[in-house]
């Protein structure tokens, strides 16, 4: 049961201070306006609207909340706007979400959720804690970050279990959020959510926002089926459309963008590798933007950005010629940019505009999206180049430890929070304008990897690099990765990362709806014809299917780990199982899950010839046996069901 924590006619899930006084006081006496209407079939819009012209302020205060009728699903935004002419009062402590749960019976609440991104094998490693009486908990990016899902207390995701129940919470805000969850001496749970830190006043004209607050209710079905509902609802209304056709799985290859590159890619098509798109990422000392004279040298040169324009000398022509051949190729061309990190102090920017910069960052300046000048220029010249260069995905990355500390220098000691409201503002309408002007557009979110991948983000991007922990050098890469396919994917259908590894073991432990590989030569070559074309088969059950968890969480050398991907709407699925280097154990029995008993299934393994036919009942209920000879070793096994006019005759 929720129940508000302030409280006027209807249950109000949010709540803040105005001139000293709580919500819960002044909006009883100020003006309220509600409307609604529908969205679409399966979304309704409320409108509620709170003026304080009545006691000659200016200030409005503006829920907007969507209701979803396919899903057991509520959403809301909060806005203040200032109508006056004058500044209004002080505004502080500001929380979209506030609100308190009871529980019923002798259960307790639980909470489940994963960390976020932080570049170690743990990344995204699942938690489960028991909320007991006088207990809190509070969630937070590092203090100086401000990327949304970084670091170990850094996720915005939640799932509550309580009495025969629960709730999913989800916050959007690519910035310094915190959540708390605080229990009292009795059955009460209180949750509360929004910008970090808010004690402001608000000039005439200005808005600011709280972070969106999405809350997925639950009964009966357990955590791991109430994340399927929550995998379905985010596919159907967060995942990014175009022509309203949801993001397919992405085989991605790494290019230079030059002309003469083309026969780079030649040889991955004559191998019979057909990449979805080709991929110029920053490029360490050889970048595709003048970057020789800046403070960074050698394989840092990259570094030195802020002259977003492309270098003539490296490439005389541009991306188009390259562009255009990749597009007649019927492959899509990616280029990388972080705009928002201006590096190198004699770049364009930094010299031209030094008043659209804030200072204090641990690599540069930042490009103030809350400017409307930088904005503006902003989306001018980024889309200026997508048009000319033919560019269709967008890759954004944000470097160093992030803009948090710009924001606070930038703040007035009445204005605390004001310059990263502002800004969040900019940098999602700088996106939101791009897809506008350019409806073809696919936007990739990356920020020092998966670190800034909450729920605004991900309803205009994808994360085509969920970690930057994918390299050799990195202590447990492999298993790690394995890990954070375990914990993300109850979280995130749509995933991605590059794997640099050529055994079965280790690439096989990469794969995700965005794969890729590179390096291509004659020793590796069949190697990355295996690993494209099995990631193929299986990245849209891994997309667009329902998860199961077959193994405990684990990164140690001596256990297994294994998971399942199954399809109701594609009858089928797979298992993807490993056995670790110093497992002892050679094989093991998965009870499948969510497969229909009544159903006949093909069953194939990728390391065995053939395949066999079972019945679903007997997966379900006596389980498939995966035995691994060697170590480290891995399994891929697929399950097809046998549709009825193929049937006929079999026997089983």
């Amino acid at each position: 049961m929720m129940v508000a924590h302030h409280t006027q006619d209807a249950i109000l899930p949010f709540s803040f201070e105005y001139g000293g006084q709580p919500s819960s006081t002044i909006l009883k006496t100020w003006q309220k306006k509600t409307e609604s209407h529908f969205l679409d079939d399966n979304r309704r819009q409320y409108i509620l609207t709170w003026n304080a012209e009545n006691s000659g302020d200016g200030l409005e205060v503006r829920c907007e909340a969507i209701e979803y009728m396919d899903y057991s699903v509520v959403e809301w935004t909060v806005y203040f706007k200032n109508n006056g002419q004058s500044n209004t009062s002080i505004i502080k402590n500001i929380m979209g979400l506030d609100a308190s749960f009871k529980k019923e019976g002798s259960s307790e609440f639980i909470l489940n959720g994963i960390k976020g991104d932080f570049c170690t094998a743990d990344s995204y490693e699942p938690y489960s804690r028991t909320l007991g009486a006088f207990s809190s908990l509070t969630f937070a990016p590092p203090s100086y970050s401000g990327k949304s899902t970084d670091g170990p207390d850094g996720w915005p995701y939640w799932n509550v279990q309580m009495n025969d129940g629960g709730l999913i919470i989800a916050l959007g805000w690519p910035g310094q959020w915190e959540c708390n969850f605080r229990r009292d001496a009795r059955d009460n749970l209180r949750i509360s959510a929004g910008q970090q830190l808010t004690n402001l006043y608000l000039k005439p004209g200005e808005e600011i926002r709280t972070p969106l607050i999405a809350l997925l209710f639950w009964k009966r079905e357990g955590v791991v089926e109430a994340q399927n509902v929550w995998r379905r609802w985010y596919i159907a209304h967060t995942l990014p459309k175009k022509v309203g056709i949801p993001q397919h799985p992405v085989m991605q290859i790494q290019v230079s963008g030059a002309a003469q590159d083309t026969s780079y890619v030649k040889a991955f098509l004559e191998t019979g590798i057909k990449p979805d798109v080709c991929w110029r990422d920053a490029g360490g000392a050889y970048t595709w933007y003048p970057s020789e004279n800046g403070p960074y040298q050698g394989n840092n040169a990259w570094l030195n950005t802020g002259t977003w324009e492309i270098d003539a000398k490296r490439y005389p022509d541009g991306f188009k010629p390259f562009a255009d051949w990749v597009h007649q190729k019927d492959m899509k061309f990616l280029l990388w940019f972080e705009p928002e990190r201006v590096g190198n102090p004699d770049s364009w920017l930094a010299v031209n505009h030094p008043e659209w910069l804030l200072q204090t960052t641990s690599h540069g300046p930042l490009l103030n999206e809350g400017n409307p000048e930088a904005l503006n220029w902003l989306i001018s010249h980024i889309d200026g180049m997508i048009k000319s260069e033919g560019i269709d995905w967008y890759r954004e990355d944000m470097n160093g430890e992030g803009p948090l500390p710009a924001w606070r220098k930038n703040d007035a000691v009445n204005r605390q929070g004001i310059t990263e409201n502002l800004y969040v503002q900019g940098h999602l309408k700088f996106w939101d304008e791009l897809k506008r002007l350019n409806p073809h557009l696919r936007i990739d979110a990356c920020a020092s990897g998966g670190r800034r991948n909450d729920l605004e983000t991900m309803r205009r991007a994808v994360p085509l690099l969920r970690s930057d922990f994918q390299f050799e050098f990195m202590e447990n890469v492999v298993n790690g990765n394995q890990g954070h396919t375990y914990g993300l994917s109850s979280w995130l259908p749509f995933q991605g990362t590059g794997a640099y590894f050529y055994d079965t073991y280790s690439f096989r432990s990469f794969y995700m709806p965005g794969f890729g590989m590179g390096g291509l030569s004659p020793e590796n070559m069949e190697q990355q014809k295996q690993a494209y074309a099995e990631c193929r088969k299986i990245a849209p059950y891994m997309l667009f299917g329902d998860y199961y968890p077959l193994t405990p969480y684990s990164v140690q050398p001596d256990q297994w780990i294994a998971w399942q991907f199954n399809s109701p709407e594609m009858e089928g699925g797979y298992i993807q199982a490993f056995r670790r280097e110093s497992c002892e154990n050679p094989e093991m029995t998965f009870h499948l899950k969510g497969i229909n008993p009544d159903n006949n299934y093909t069953v194939t393994n990728f390391d065995q010839e053939g395949s066999f036919k079972v019945r679903g009942k007997e997966l379900l209920e006596q389980g498939l046996r995966v035995e691994i000879c060697g170590t480290p070793g891995s399994a891929i096994i697929m399950y097809q069901n046998i549709p009825d006019t193929v049937r006929k005759g079999l026997s089983f």
